[in-house]
């Protein structure tokens, strides 16, 4: 008698009956009616023993002969939810993603955020994609949006702390473990140190918005920004022999580029250092002082 199609894939979760027990472990009824499409359990595959006759949820995949293998070690999230996952592989197609299974789940290029790298944790959500096998996306913002909650409790100064969940032209969005949504404009970052999409970050907050949500930045408030601008300003000149060529008359591209900091915050510093009497600006150059 002719066998039917298979009827499960790899990257699927199923429920199916152990129909023998052998010395490397349980054979599952593939349901094909041809017992050579008995799926292998293997021992170490096992988190409990089987008998045959129980029915056992699996998780399926390829053995590295390509062959239609199960575990017990199913994904530890269901289909729709969303969790910070760790990435343990990255391929020209997309990533892996650890979610409890026996082997990674594929992110898709098209679904991820940014370019996450092996190591990095993000968050994403399980979802079965059209082929009918489980993968993973970045694309997140509707359930964050349904998980989050407003921030009532919240005040301008405040710190808050998040994973980093999503970019867009204007800006970064952020979880915080208040499960408040905060935006974090682009002039609140410092170019050169941008969080990366998962990575967790602390912001203060500078705007409580109508609609619950928050905005914040990640710099620091304008007199230690001071400080610690006015240093880089002195180790520029301490490396180039205490005199350079930039002063408040320099234009703020190039502010931008020797310094990562704007026109007005290197104005601002270089003003304190000057009432402080440690530099001297002449002529479109600044020097320190002796």
């Amino acid at each position: 008698m002719e066998g039917k199609k298979r009827k499960y894939g790899p990257s699927t979760v199923a429920v199916l009956k152990v129909a023998r027990l052998g010395e490397m472990g349980a054979f599952l009824d593939a349901e094909t009616g041809n017992t050579s499409d008995d799926i292998l359990l293997h021992k170490t595959q096992q988190t409990h023993p089987v008998n045959v006759g129980d029915e056992v949820e699996v998780f399926l995949y390829l053995d590295p002969k390509r062959r239609l293998t199960a575990s017990m070690r199913v994904p530890k999230m269901k289909e729709g939810q969303i969790a910070r996952l760790k990435v343990i592989n990255v391929s020209r197609d997309g990533a892996f993603l650890d979610v409890g299974a026996e082997r990674g789940i594929f992110l898709p290029y098209a679904g991820m955020r940014g370019r996450p790298q092996v190591g990095e944790v993000v968050w994403a959500k399980l979802y079965t994609d059209k082929s009918g096998r489980l993968a993973v996306t970045m694309e997140v913002e509707d359930e964050i949006r349904r998980a989050s909650r407003p921030a009532t409790q919240a005040k301008v100064g405040d710190m808050v702390t998040g994973a980093i969940y999503n970019y867009t032209d204007n800006g970064a969005f952020l979880f915080s473990r208040e499960r408040y949504i905060v935006f974090i404009d682009n002039k609140e970052m410092k170019e050169s140190e941008r969080p990366r999409v998962g990575e967790i970050v602390t912001a203060r907050v500078t705007y409580v918005r109508p609609d619950g949500r928050l905005n914040a930045s990640l710099r620091e408030v304008k007199e230690k920004a001071i400080i610690t601008d006015s240093q880089r300003i002195l180790d520029l000149l301490k490396s180039r022999k205490g005199r350079m060529p930039y002063s408040d008359k320099t234009s703020p591209e190039v502010i931008r580029d020797k310094f990562q900091i704007s026109k007005a915050a290197f104005k601002r510093a270089l003003g304190h250092l000057i009432r402080e009497g440690l530099v001297r600006e002449e002529e479109g150059w600044t020097y320190l002082k002796d």
